[in-house]
């Protein structure tokens, strides 16, 4: 989906899988659960499948698995 195929100007709801996303409600963009920064749906490649969030950005995406208490270099299981 990009974001001239309806959604309109807002959020979307989405589940997040591994390696892919499901659209459940269509929307433009997503809110970064660290930031609070709006994500183009279309431009969305940080998320996590155990919280189901998405994020900004690699270094958001750190700080939320640091704040799970997930520390890089940490076997995940």
């Amino acid at each position: 989906m990009n974001r001239f195929e309806g959604g309109g100007n807002r959020e979307a709801k989405i589940r997040y899988l591994d390696g892919d996303y499901q659209i459940l409600q269509a929307g433009s963009y997503v809110t970064c659960a660290m930031t609070g920064t709006p994500i183009p749906v279309d431009e969305l490649k940080y998320w996590s499948v155990a919280r189901q969030e998405p994020y900004a950005d690699a270094a958001s995406s750190l700080e939320a698995d640091k704040h799970a208490g997930i520390l890089p270099n940490q076997k995940r299981d």
